[in-house]
């Protein structure tokens, strides 16, 4: 009873440090936009959205450490999680001179955002060591330390009246003065790292299957934009906040199935995956039954009469849900590329809308979820296959040891 009550307590305090987190990232733009122009409003959500995608690599960096921490205990990560940071910069040394010309960002305040994700990358490693050793509520305080840092010196800026540059000026030393705290919270004293060092694949790996994650979720929504007319387009992006409320709501889940995961658990798999879904069921539910009061509550009154289409965006969110817990097992299991699959739906979906689907708010939703049911299906029989092929090799050797 004390464990359930410890996994109970570990897991609203990992909610509760992800709608910080969330709500931080929400309150940013909503900030931006009573207290910005419009050009630097433009910006601003143009380096989030930029700096979201590089940030991939701190939870590839999370996820590789925690799977690896749980299997093979307090084992070597420096150099791993070196060569992400340094891999991250290096990619936004390359994309900023593009994106400054290009999309006509200025430098300053593009290089402060880098400056920002740079840190956020290297969060990854000490958030990962406590998610693998199973530390949930210091881990919750590290999600809670890291969004404060990625978010709460852009906040903190914004509302004081500070302009766009002073406000990530201030993001940006909030968000280096978070690790020194993070690095405090991961510490254990008189454990030493030893045996196997983690590999750089198995971040690679991990951030790319947490990149795939994001493409496949996000792609509906930027063919909308392409596709649809403005007032569609609009509507549609409220229809996403269901999406994305449906795939985060039940993501503690698998940040505590995660590290039972990495050493062959099946039967929190299996748990892991009925929770998943059973919070996916109640939301498509509320989305059927209350669908005006949903888009009402993600976009304002004007989008009332939009109810109907709100159970489809709920249950695009719960496939993906799943998707995401099946992913994390391939990741944890070793599988080479978890995140293939994910990739073929992208561009499955891509060529589906752009050449067949109706260019309406209907087809491309509908298009969406088709995407998300197919992904849970193959990424589901990739698991089974897997599980299955894991029975059959113990049960041949163990046949081979009793002829023995």
């Amino acid at each position: 009873m004390a464990k359930l009550s410890g996994i109970g307590t570990a897991g609203l305090a990992v909610t509760g440090a992800g709608v910080f987190a969330n709500g931080l990232a929400y309150v940013v733009p909503m900030i931006g936009a009573r207290r910005l122009s419009a050009p630097d409003l433009s910006v601003l959500a143009t380096l989030l959205a930029m700096t979201a995608i590089i940030g991939v690599a701190s939870t590839g960096l999370q996820i590789a450490v925690a799977v690896h921490r749980a299997r093979n205990g307090p084992a070597p990560a420096s150099r791993p999680a070196l060569l992400t940071v340094l891999a991250s910069a290096g990619a936004l040394l390359l994309v900023l001179p593009i994106a400054v010309t290009v999309l006509r960002l200025p430098l300053t305040a593009t290089a402060l955002a880098a400056v920002s994700t740079v840190a956020v990358v290297a969060a990854g490693r000490w958030l990962g060591e406590m998610q693998g050793d199973e530390r949930f509520l210091p881990l919750a305080a590290g999600l809670a330390v890291v969004a404060g840092g990625r978010y709460g010196g852009v906040v903190v800026g914004l509302a004081a009246g500070a302009g766009l540059t002073t406000a990530l000026l201030i993001g940006a030393a909030t968000a280096i003065l978070a690790l020194p705290a993070l690095h405090l919270l991961a510490r254990r004293p008189g454990v030493v790292a030893h045996g196997e060092p983690l590999a750089v694949r198995a971040v690679f790996t991990a951030s790319a299957a947490t990149l795939a994650t994001l493409v496949v979720s996000y792609a509906d929504l930027l063919l909308a934009r392409r596709f649809l007319p403005p007032d569609a387009s609009g509507a549609y992006a409220v229809g996403t906040v269901l999406t994305k409320g449906a795939l985060w709501a039940p993501q503690v889940v698998t940040v505590l199935a995660l590290p039972r995961l990495a050493q062959g658990d099946r039967r929190t798999l299996r748990l892991g995956l009925a929770l998943i879904g059973l919070c996916g069921a109640a939301l498509v539910t509320a989305a059927a039954v209350a669908g005006g009061l949903a888009f009402r509550l993600a976009g304002g009154p004007d989008y009332d009469g939009l109810g109907r289409y709100a159970p489809i965006f709920a249950a695009t969110g719960a496939c993906y849900g799943l998707v995401f817990m099946l992913i994390n097992a391939q990741v944890a299991a070793g599988a080479r590329w978890p995140s293939a699959p994910l990739w073929v739906v992208t561009a499955l979906l891509v060529v589906a809308v752009w050449l067949f689907v109706p260019h309406t708010l209907l087809g491309v939703a509908s298009s969406a979820l088709a995407a998300a049911v197919l992904a849970l299906i193959v990424t589901g029989g990739l698991v089974a296959l897997r599980i299955r092929t894991s029975i059959t090799d113990v049960r041949s050797e163990s046949e081979s040891l009793s002829v023995e």
